[in-house]
């Protein structure tokens, strides 16, 4: 159960830097801080929501859910949301419902690419002397 914990934590911790990420980036952004600007974080970012995004078009359980069940011994084809919304709120939505979420989350961050683009790379000093 340790190990199926430790899936979970990671887990949780994917879908906190996708979701948590796009307000951070907002917020930093107002605030000027020049973080929210890094390239790797920002494409990071994006590549995170993508994935989301094909597997649930794709119809795919993300693999971090199928080895917690699997470790669990769960027999489950729910998504990590799924899942998790149906024990919060007992509700179980459909996976196109989801998907479409998935989806304009994803435009958001596109968006936010323009809103708030990424720093772009500097030269080095040494080229321009």
């Amino acid at each position: 159960m340790l190990l199926a914990d430790i899936v979970l934590i990671i887990h949780f911790m994917f879908v906190l830097f996708v979701v948590g990420s796009l307000p951070l980036i907002w917020i930093g952004a107002w605030m000027h801080l020049k973080f929210v600007r890094n390239r790797l974080f920002r494409f990071a970012h994006l590549a995170a929501i993508l994935f989301v995004v094909g597997e649930s078009l794709l119809g795919k359980v993300c693999p971090l859910t199928r080895w917690e069940h699997e470790l669990r011994e769960i027999e489950s084809d729910q998504s990590f949301i799924q899942y998790w919304l149906h024990r919060v709120l007992y509700y179980d939505f459909p996976e196109s419902v989801l998907t479409a979420i998935y989806g304009l989350f994803a435009m958001l961050v596109i968006l936010t690419f323009k809103w708030v683009p990424p720093a772009i790379a500097e030269k080095s000093a040494s080229k321009h002397q």
